[in-house]
């Protein structure tokens, strides 16, 4: 059901992409629980990186890994913009629907790339690539996105799930009814298989907390 195109390992060696699937999962817009684990987050990064040591915040964890790749693309990677709006300037983690905050909160806690899907929408085999360059597909916000020379993006049968740089597609999105999920996770190479295993856990924990009765379907990390 997965599996790595031999483009991805030539053009990213050392990277890894972790993917978890659950099924008989709920989606509400809110989960008690996980406004608790919200708001400890909250709490903990600015703690961590607060106004005194924001400094350090780039440096920290896998975010140098996730600069290096967004640079060679001439962008800057958006969850330490997240992660500074929350530390530094002490904004709110959003309040979404219940699973694709699981996703957000586990992403700001390690720092790790993931995308959500509704596991139905998606077909068959999942693969993730290295682009060609001028691929295309619906983003999230319905526009077409093309996909630049080396980005790596993760596909199905069907098409483009998501890439590094365009984000989430807009034809699997998480929906208010969805019952089986997928999460997936892009880690360039300098990123620890034990972080990305501990951050697919995390994930799993927290969708958990939503859906006591939610089953696992699969667990995996390919490494390039």
């Amino acid at each position: 059901m997965i599996e790595a195109d031999p483009s991805w390992s030539a053009r990213w060696p050392g990277a890894q992409a972790g993917f978890l699937a659950l099924q008989n999962v709920s989606n509400p817009s809110l989960c008690p629980p996980l406004e608790s684990c919200k708001q400890a987050l909250e709490n903990d990064l600015r703690l961590q990186f607060g106004a005194e040591n924001a400094a350090a915040l780039p440096s920290w964890g896998p975010l140098p890994a996730y600069t290096s790749y967004y640079r060679a693309f001439d962008k800057t990677y958006h969850v330490l913009g997240q992660l500074k709006s929350v530390a530094v300037k002490g904004k709110a983690i959003p309040s979404v629907a219940a699973l694709v905050e699981a996703m957000f909160i586990a992403e700001l806690h390690n720092g790790l790339l993931t995308a959500g899907h509704d596991l139905a929408r998606a077909s068959g085999t999942v693969r993730i690539a290295a682009a060609q360059g001028g691929e295309t597909y619906l983003g999230l916000r319905g526009e077409t996105l093309t996909l630049k020379p080396g980005d790596m993006y993760i596909a199905d049968q069907v098409g483009i799930l998501s890439s590094i740089l365009g984000g989430p597609d807009g034809r699997t999105p998480i929906q208010a009814d969805t019952q089986a999920v997928l999460f997936t996770v892009y880690a360039p190479a300098g990123i620890p298989q034990a972080a990305v295993q501990a951050h697919l856990d995390e994930i799993d924990t927290l969708v958990h907390l939503i859906s006591p009765q939610a089953s696992l379907l699969y667990k995996q990390i390919l490494s390039a």
